[in-house]
């Protein structure tokens, strides 16, 4: 099976094949972010995490001291069950959850989509970790990895996907997260983290698992 770099990789040279302006108007957009240090407020390693309550996809409230309770957190922000590189990025995790908890971490994944029966039917929350969500992207906000969507994106979601962000964030239209992945420690605290304005690439399993042995 391929590793998630070269899935994403795959997904972006076929992107670029297939729709190269607007993947040439992407890397305009992520170029110009990156020289802004969009993400540079993320949290860092080291620094203790905002706590937070959040809705599962049955509307039941799960906060971060609960989660803490059963040992180390690898926490993932992801923009929406519609993104095809989250799901490509979600699907490798679940493939790595086993390891992720044979070292007594657990995992969850935090989207601003709303929690109804759309999520509940989504390939994501079959998945075996626990997936939370942020409508309003005020935890995104705390964690330093809320992003104002620019209007080319945007355009793109409601013309060329017919995708409506504010249906589906229940109002929120306009902040997604910015892709990004935090271990916490039992206490809390940051021992790890990932954070890259372009939504393309992310973080490679194999990474949060070797971060997680040396966390153990």
């Amino acid at each position: 099976m391929k590793n998630l770099r070269a899935q994403t990789d795959a997904k972006i040279a076929a992107g670029r094949k297939n729709n190269p302006n607007f993947m040439k108007g992407i890397d305009e957009i992520i170029a110009k972010a990156k020289d802004f240090e969009e993400g540079k407020n993320a949290l860092k390693v080291g620094e203790k995490a905002p706590s937070f309550e959040l809705s599962n996809a049955e509307g039941n409230l799960i906060s971060l001291d609960v989660l803490l309770e059963k040992g180390p957190l690898v926490i993932t922000f992801y923009r929406g069950d519609w993104c095809p590189y989250c799901n490509l990025q979600l699907r490798a995790l679940q493939a790595k959850l086993n390891e992720i908890k044979a070292l007594g971490a657990s995992l969850v994944a935090i989207s601003p989509q709303v929690p109804d029966g759309s999520l509940t039917k989504s390939e994501i929350n079959e998945m075996d970790f626990i997936v939370l969500s942020d409508q309003n992207a005020k935890v995104a906000s705390k964690y330093g990895v809320a992003w104002e969507v620019p209007e080319f994106m945007a355009e793109h979601m409601r013309v060329d996907r017919n995708l409506d962000l504010e249906k589906i964030n229940n109002g929120n239209g306009s902040i997604l997260p910015i892709p990004a992945t935090f271990i916490l420690s039992k206490n809390g605290v940051v021992a790890w983290n990932y954070v890259n304005v372009d939504y393309r690439t992310r973080s490679e399993p194999n990474e949060i698992i070797e971060a997680l042995k040396k966390l153990s």
